[in-house]
């Protein structure tokens, strides 16, 4: 019983596949439906049945504006695609990263830092600066009577000056180590 009930049907799809045979598809006549000819439905008619969403692609903006063709017709200009502005958020918080570098002592020799400038890592430069403790030491050696210029010593000496840390890339002033 199977194996004639397959026969008959393959024989059916070779005689579709030749063309000899068809099925009746949606543009042909059923038995039984009225064979007079109808209008396809308005388009209020199909809009009010079916209900299409939005596009989910960009929107083509409104062109104001036609152009008269040659033959007469009114052309639009080519649509162009905008995209959509973006809603501001009411709840929106604004968020700024701040990098916090832990505090550098200074002293009297070169540090190895991150420069804030140039944000390298670098060991400072130093330069020595007369400073506080510099000018009481030569008062100091004036009034004990070092008057012929010895008074000027402790401008040579750097353990008496201050001390200004530079970095080496961008020469930016990162600190001073004042002695007094």
């Amino acid at each position: 019983m199977v194996w004639w009930w397959w026969k008959k049907r393959r024989r059916i799809r070779i005689k579709i596949f030749q063309g000899k045979m068809s099925m009746p598809g949606p543009h042909q006549v059923v038995p039984g439906a009225s064979s007079g000819p109808s209008a396809p439905p308005s388009y209020e008619e199909t809009m009010a049945t079916h209900h299409f969403p939005p596009p989910h692609g960009p929107v083509p903006a409104v062109v104001p504006g036609a152009v008269p063709g040659a033959d007469g017709k009114v052309m639009n200009p080519p649509a162009y695609y905008s995209q959509p502005m973006p809603v501001p958020n009411p709840n929106a918080i604004a968020v700024q990263t701040v990098y916090v570098q832990p505090s550098i002592s200074f002293f009297d020799r070169p540090v190895q830092m991150l420069c804030p400038s140039c944000n390298k890592m670098i060991v400072t430069r130093l330069t020595y600066t007369a400073g506080a403790l510099t000018w009481l030491s030569c008062g100091s050696l004036c009034l004990l009577g070092c008057i012929a210029g010895c008074c000027f010593i402790p401008f040579c000496v750097n353990a008496l000056q201050d001390v200004d840390h530079y970095c080496p890339n961008c020469k930016a002033l990162l600190g001073t180590y004042k002695r007094l």
